[in-house]
């Protein structure tokens, strides 16, 4: 009975959430390319405040050790909250106090969560896993090797450079017959999707970012990502803001991520998206959020290892407090 009630409300939500996605009537017929599918080439933007999970009770445990380098975070039923604060280097000014949304006029509506699956908007993490996140956490000052690679000016990683950050949410799609080639605004890194039935890389060979192949299934563009590295710190959460409640979570060798890029309309895709890393997660879960085109956008360039001092006096400012 608990089961069929359970399968009930997931398809009860997953049904609320294709209604919001339904193109209104009478919408314009989409851009198509020379070969006949959808042109999603363009900027694309996420301003997005909507949190990764629903928030509960647990989560301000869940990143009382953030709190040694974000002494004001905390978890409202609006999400996360407390980085909004004066910035001494004028980048909450430039950007727009502090959400980032100042050169932008696109952005989403506020919802429950970007977790549409499970039901819960909870991403079932496992205790192991939590356990392991939250001593990653503990160390922060101890090592960079306990960061995430985003301030480690590595990567914001796949998918987690899908999701919506405090600032520089945008993404320059160009598209050809045979790739898609997304460049990410944050850490100014392109990705490379092979269009086909091409083979993922050998097995030996494992990626930060994994391994990319994409297809096109009607007018979405459906893509694999296999090959990634096993990390005592993920990539899936490296954003301080909308997934905080992940951040440290690691990663095995045994994570995929199949993404889905739907055009519902002329300046509007969907982004879904489903993980599975039986290791970490007890689950598949699925993000679903909206992306909104805006070719008005200014793309900076993003220089991160380039005069990068925030870590290193981080960590040194803890070994002169002796934490």
């Amino acid at each position: 009975m608990i089961r069929q009630r359970f399968r009930g409300l997931r398809a009860a939500l997953l049904t609320a959430v294709a209604a919001f996605w339904l193109a209104p009537a009478g919408a314009q017929e989409l851009p198509r390319t020379s070969d006949g599918h959808p042109d999603i080439q363009g900027i694309w933007v996420n301003f997005d405040r909507t949190p990764l999970e629903v928030p509960t009770d647990e989560d301000p445990g869940r990143i009382e050790a953030l709190r040694l380098w974000f002494p004001g975070l905390e978890v409202t039923p609006e999400g996360l909250r407390g980085l909004t604060g004066p910035n001494p280097g004028g980048l909450a000014s430039f950007l727009g106090e502090g959400d980032g949304e100042g050169h932008s006029s696109k952005r989403s509506a506020l919802r429950r969560s970007l977790v549409v699956d499970p039901p819960s908007g909870r991403v079932p993490v496992r205790a192991e896993a939590e356990r392991q996140k939250q001593q990653n956490l503990v160390h922060l000052t101890d090592s960079y090797t306990y960061h995430t690679p985003w301030e480690r000016c590595i990567t914001r990683g796949v998918p987690g450079g899908m999701f919506p950050a405090g600032y520089n949410n945008s993404y320059r799609i160009l598209q050809t017959a045979d790739y898609v080639v997304i460049l990410y605004e944050m850490i100014h890194e392109p990705r490379i999707i092979p269009l086909g039935d091409g083979a993922h890389l050998d097995a030996s060979i494992r990626l930060w970012n994994g391994d990319s192949r994409g297809r096109w299934e009607g007018d979405t563009l459906v893509v694999e990502v296999a090959n990634y590295r096993a990390e005592q710190v993920g990539t899936i959460a490296t954003s301080i803001t909308s997934t905080a409640t992940l951040k440290a979570i690691p990663q095995s060798a045994g994570m995929r991520a199949v993404e889905r890029f739907t055009p519902v309309e002329p300046g509007r895709m969907r982004y879904d998206v489903t993980i599975e890393d039986p290791e970490v997660y007890s689950a598949p879960w699925t993000v679903s959020m909206p992306l909104h085109r805006d070719d008005e956008y200014d793309m900076y360039e993003y220089a991160c290892h380039e005069g990068n001092y925030g870590l290193a006096n981080s960590l040194s400012g803890a070994r002169a407090k002796g934490e």
